[in-house]
C-alpha cells in the first residue's frame, strides 16, 4: 500500500520576526489568494500551513495568532488560482465579510467564500482551521449560482453540516494514516458533502439552484456506495435513490455524461488508481474489484479511456518510478 505522500509544511517558525509578515503575505498569496495582511501588535506573528493535495483539491490545516486578510478590489483582474475557499474553523474567532455580506463562525462551523473577489478576514485571537480549495469550474457544476453562497453559515454542531465539518477534521486527522490512493478517493465525498451542506442552508438564496444539485449528490453517492457491485445499473439506480433514470440522466447531463457513462468512467479511474499504487496486485482482481466481470470489456474500456491496456499502462507506471517486477495478469 502506498502511503500518502508528505505535505507542504509552510511556517513562520524559521524566519526572524521583522520577515514573517512579509513572508506570510507572500506564501498566502502563493497559496491562496493575493492578499494584505496585519499582523498583531502585541505579539509575534506566527503561522502554520499544512497542504495536503487532493486530487484536483487540496485540504491545508493552518493554526495562527491573532490577524485580519483582504483582498482588495485595486488589485489585478489575473490570479494565480480561480477558486472556491471553503472553511471550517477548529477553535479560536473568525469573521468573513465579502460581497457586502458578513459571518461569524463558531467552532466546527463552515462557510465558503470566492478568493478571487474582495473579501476581509479578521481573527481576533489564535485561531486554527481548514481550508479546502475547490476549482470554480468544479464547484460552479454542481451548484448554479454558487456565487451567492459566498458567507452562508454552515452549522457544525447539526444537520448535514456537522457530517460535512466532522468529514474534513477526520481526513485531515487521518491524512498520513491513509494511502494516496484512499485519501484522493476522499475528495469527491468532500464535494458532495459541501454542497449538501450548502443546500440545507441556501434554499432561500435567490438564484441559487440547489434542487438538482443535491439530487446529483445523491445519485453520486448511491453510485459510489455501489460501485464495486457488478450488477449495478440504471434500474438499480433509480430504485435505490427514489428518482426516474430519465430525471437521473436529465440531472447528469449538466456534467455532459449519461448515468451508465459515468458509473463505467468511475470503475475505469479506480481501477486506474489501483493499478497505479497497488502493483502486486493482479489486474483481473481488480476489474473485478469494481464491478467489472468481463476482462474483455475492461481492457478495451481502459484503452479506449486511457490510450493503452491496463498492462502496458502498469509496466509506465512500473518504469517511471524505477520499479522493476513483473506485471501479474
Amino acid at each position: 500500500m502506498t502511503r500518502q505522500s508528505s505535505p507542504m509544511v509552510l511556517s513562520t517558525d524559521h524566519l526572524p520576526v521583522k520577515q514573517r509578515a512579509e513572508w506570510l503575505r507572500e506564501m498566502i498569496g502563493r497559496e491562496f489568494a493575493d492578499v494584505e495582511i496585519s499582523p498583531p501588535t502585541e505579539a509575534r506573528l506566527f503561522n502554520e500551513t499544512t497542504i495536503y493535495r487532493w486530487e484536483d483539491l487540496r485540504l491545508s490545516s493552518i493554526r495562527s495568532n491573532a490577524i485580519t486578510i483582504e483582498r482588495l478590489s485595486k488589485e489585478p483582474a489575473k490570479i494565480r488560482q480561480d477558486v472556491y475557499l471553503a472553511v471550517v474553523l477548529l477553535s479560536g474567532s473568525y469573521s468573513l465579510e465579502q460581497d457586502g455580506r458578513a459571518v461569524a463562525l463558531r467552532p466546527g462551523d463552515m462557510t465558503i467564500y470566492d478568493a478571487t473577489r474582495p473579501h476581509r478576514i479578521v481573527c481576533p485571537g489564535s485561531f486554527s482551521k481548514l481550508i479546502v480549495s475547490i476549482p470554480r469550474s468544479k464547484l460552479k457544476a454542481r451548484v448554479g449560482g454558487v456565487e451567492r453562497c459566498s458567507t452562508l453559515q454552515i452549522a457544525g454542531d447539526r444537520g448535514v453540516g456537522s457530517v460535512a465539518s466532522a468529514f474534513l477534521r477526520s481526513c485531515a486527522e487521518q491524512a498520513q494514516a491513509l494511502s494516496e490512493s484512499e485519501f484522493a478517493a476522499l475528495s469527491e465525498n468532500c464535494i458532495d458533502l459541501l454542497v449538501l451542506a450548502l443546500a440545507a442552508v441556501g434554499r432561500q438564496e435567490d438564484g441559487v439552484s440547489f434542487g438538482r444539485s443535491a439530487s446529483r449528490a445523491r445519485v453520486r453517492n448511491f453510485v459510489e456506495r455501489n460501485l464495486s457491485n457488478p450488477e449495478l445499473d440504471a434500474a438499480m439506480v433509480a430504485s435505490g435513490v427514489g428518482m426516474s433514470s430519465r430525471y437521473i440522466n436529465d440531472i447528469l447531463s449538466d456534467e455532459g455524461m449519461p448515468l451508465m457513462r459515468h458509473v463505467l468512467s468511475l470503475r475505469l479511474e479506480k481501477c486506474r488508481r489501483e493499478l497505479s499504487f497497488f502493483a502486486g496486485m493482479p489486474i483481473t482482481e481488480i476489474a473485478f474489484r469494481w464491478g467489472f466481470n468481463d476482462m474483455s470489456h475492461f481492457s478495451r474500456s481502459f484503452k479506449r479511456r486511457f490510450g493503452c491496456s491496463p498492462r502496458d499502462y502498469r509496466r509506465i507506471i512500473a518504469d517511471q518510478s524505477g520499479e522493476r517486477h513483473e506485471v501479474p495478469e
